[in-house]
Order: structure tokens, then C-alpha cells, then sequence
């Protein structure tokens, strides 16, 4: 299904920083983690958004942010015009419908003294609105039978089934309340390649069959690339390139995105021999004292004077054709990943 010119989420300056305090009786603010540090990005219906970056660079924050799990800090986070970061009571319960989340970890996400019809079917208790009381088993089991289970396991425990399984059970938990959005936080780096595949393509064809839109989180490019539409990649709070899958893949623009595709492991022995491998110095710094100016600058190998004193934009680089945050970028050729 091609993607719809549709926007049903806007997000602007998003920030979330987490205080760092000292004392006991009598606190004291000395600092701040910076997890989330100004992102800004549209999803359109139908589109999957894939968002990569090295553990700590926020991808979880983000996504707890979207939820309205976590308040942010500023900016703001627009479901078809509204804005959730703002929403409360009933409101935030209504707005709460049209984004869920599929958990990244399928044994721990699913609650093991709950029956598979239970957990599925919470929802409904939550917005009895969406489905009546006696229509609820109905319902889950149509769900079931959706993503590719029996639904004469309805009465089954968690344990019961394998991890691809279960993961299918998470699945259909965020398909109850019929959502727009879905938010998918490493959905599948718990399970064996094999399973991966599977429960990849069964996002796909969800996502034509009910054209919803993906935010897609993971460390994995190869998966990424796959499912995406648009890729996103970020470095300690904040995007440090944006653009089209292909843009991405084919012509990284950013000098981190570049390290991470000269990463990324390539089955053809060939294609082994030809990449330029880059390897990065050191730490990610900490996001509680970033880097001033460009927060990569401490690891790259085009810094220069401007990089410390001024912190580059998220813009279109003259020859790139993508957005970019380098005052120094231009494409360059990494090995052709999946």
C-alpha cells in the first residue's frame, strides 16, 4: 500500500530531560539528563517511520514520550491536530486509543497469570466504548485469528507459547483499540532470525490490511531498512539525519550514520573486502554534559573549530538531497545493506 499524504502525528522541539538531584531531606537540582534534546518529525497514515542510534541515544525515550507514558519537558506531540502531551482525564484516555505499543521483550511484556484472552481483551475494560461486554471474546478471538493464532487458545497462559508466539499475542493487544499509530520498541531483537522474518511480515501485511502507521525502533539496519519508509537516526537526544530509506542506505549523508552502515555485516565475502570500515574513538559522551556545538564532534573525523562553537542545523545539505545535522556532510558510498 503506498503511503498517504495524510499527517496524524506531528512532533515539534521535543524535549525530555530527566532532573539529576542531590540531597535528602532537601533536594537540590545539580544537572539533567538529557535523553530527548529537540526532535521534530511527521508521520503520515499509512507510513513507517524506522528510528536506529547506538543504546542510551534515546530511541525508548522517545517512544514512552509519544505514548504519554513520560511527560515531556517542552514541544509537543500532535495525534491529528491534538496535542497528547498536553491531554489529561478523559481527553488523554480517548487520544490513548489511537497510539499503542508492541513491548520489546514478549516473555516479560505479558502478565503470566493472565490468560491469553485476559490480556488481549484489558483494553476493552479500559474503553468499554469500543467493545461491549458480551462482544469482548468475540473480538479477541478475531484478533487472535488476525495475527495468525488459533483462537481456541483463547483460554491458554502465556507460558504455553513460544516467544514468536507470544510476541503475536503483543501484537493484537495493540491492534484492540483499532489505532492509527503504532509504536514498535525493538519488537523483534528477543527472537531467533527465523521469527524475526515472520513476525516482520506479519507488520506488513497489518499494516496494508488496516493502513496504520509504525514507529519502528531498533538496533538492527538490515530490519530496519526492510520495513521503513523513512529512517531516522539518532545520536544522543537528537536526529542527526532524516530522509528516505534509500536516501539513508544508499547515500549517508552524516558521518555517524556512515559509521554505523560500515558496520553493519555483510554475508558476501566480497562485498566484505570492498567496504571502508570506520571505527569510531571512543565513548558516546554522557547526556548529561553533552559535547557543546555538534554533540558528535568528539568522535569524528571531520571535526573542525566550527563543529565546537556552533551546533549544526537539521537541513538539507547542498548535494545530499536529505536532511542532515553536519556542517560537513556529503554522501558517501557504504556497502548496499540487505
Amino acid at each position: 500500500m503506498a503511503t498517504s499524504s495524510e499527517r496524524i502525528l506531528e512532533v515539534r522541539d521535543l524535549v525530555k530531560h530527566f532532573p539529576l538531584t542531590q540531597g535528602i531531606l532537601f533536594k537540590k537540582q545539580i544537572g539533567a539528563i538529557k535523553a530527548v534534546d529537540g526532535v521534530s518529525f511527521d508521520l503520515n497514515k499509512g507510513e513507517t517511520l524506522g528510528i536506529v542510534g547506538e543504546s542510551g541515544c534515546g530511541k525508548s525515550t522517545l517512544a514512552k514520550v509519544l505514548m504519554a507514558l513520560e511527560r515531556p519537558t517542552s514541544g509537543s506531540v500532535k495525534i491529528n491536530g491534538r496535542d497528547i502531551a498536553k491531554a489529561r482525564g478523559g481527553e488523554l484516555k480517548r487520544m490513548r486509543r489511537n497510539i499503542q505499543m508492541v513491548m520489546q521483550d514478549p516473555y516479560t511484556s505479558l502478565n503470566p497469570r493472565m490468560t491469553v484472552g485476559d490480556i488481549i481483551g484489558e483494553p476493552y475494560e479500559i474503553h468499554t466504548e469500543v467493545a461491549p461486554k458480551g462482544d469482548r471474546r468475540k473480538k479477541v478471538q478475531e484478533l487472535l485469528e488476525v495475527v495468525g493464532l488459533n483462537p481456541d487458545h483463547i483460554n491458554r497462559y502465556p507460558h504455553q507459547f513460544s516467544g514468536g508466539q507470544r510476541q503475536r499475542i503483543g501484537i493484537a493487544r495493540g491492534l484492540a483499540l483499532q489505532p492509527e499509530i503504532i509504536v514498535c520498541d525493538e519488537p523483534v531483537s528477543a527472537l531467533d532470525v527465523s521469527i524475526q522474518a515472520q513476525v516482520i511480515n506479519l507488520l506488513e501485511r497489518l499494516q496494508n490490511e488496516f493502513n496504520l502507521a509504525y514507529i519502528f525502533i531498533a538496533h538492527d539496519l538490515s530490519v530496519v531498512r526492510h520495513i521503513s519508509d523513512r529512517v531516522g537516526v539518532m545520536y544522543l537526544g537528537k536526529f542527526v539525519e532524516l530522509g528516505k530509506d534509500t536516501e539513508i542506505y544508499d547515500r549517508p549523508a552524516h558521518p555517524y550514520t556512515q559509521a554505523l552502515l560500515s558496520a553493519v555485516p555483510v554475508p558476501d565475502p566480497e562485498g566484505r573486502e570492498q567496504r571502508e570500515r570506520i571505527i569510531l574513538q571512543g565513548d558516546p559522551p554522557s547526556p548529561a554534559n553533552p559535547p557543546s556545538g555538534c554533540r558528535f564532534r568528539t568522535r569524528c573525523w571531520k571535526a573542525q573549530e566550527i563543529c565546537a562553537q556552533e551546533e549544526p542545523l537539521l537541513q538539507i545539505r547542498p548535494g545530499t538531497g536529505h536532511e542532515s545535522a553536519c556542517h560537513f556532510a556529503e554522501t558517501h558510498d557504504v556497502v548496499h545493506v540487505g
